[in-house]
């Protein structure tokens, strides 16, 4: 069972990382700005959905395998990845009203709690 947590701590830190290094900037690069919006505004939600329910089910493995360091973990983690998916519409409807320091804000947490959780589940591997 231990493997199984650890090879799901990797997938989080991987599609963080993927997502971070490859998908990112390819899409600012290679998209007009509003192709780029239209694309980020459809997969930064699954995203996040997909990060809150991996870590979710890490935590129900940890519970099971009684690991209680992984658990808390991967119960911030799916909070906090919980919270990033429930501030887009705030995040969205920023950019759309032009309220650039309010947006710059929220998009600056939702940065530093992904980043949070890279770090937290590349620890959790090595628990």
């Amino acid at each position: 069972m231990s493997n199984l947590i650890n090879l799901l701590c990797g997938l989080v830190a991987g599609t963080i990382a993927f997502h971070s290094a490859i998908v990112a900037p390819t899409v600012f690069r290679t998209l007009s700005e509003r192709d780029a919006s239209v694309f980020l505004r459809t997969i930064f939600p699954k995203f996040f959905l997909f990060l809150t329910i991996v870590n979710v089910v890490n935590f129900f493995l940890a519970l099971i395998d009684g690991q209680s360091g992984v658990m808390v973990m991967t119960a911030i983690s799916a909070v906090l990845m919980g919270i990033a998916y429930g501030i887009i519409p705030m995040t969205n409807r920023s950019r759309d009203e032009g309220l650039q320091q309010r947006f710059m804000q929220l998009h600056r947490v939702s940065v530093l709690m992904t980043v949070g959780v890279l770090c937290i589940n590349v620890v959790a591997a090595f628990l």
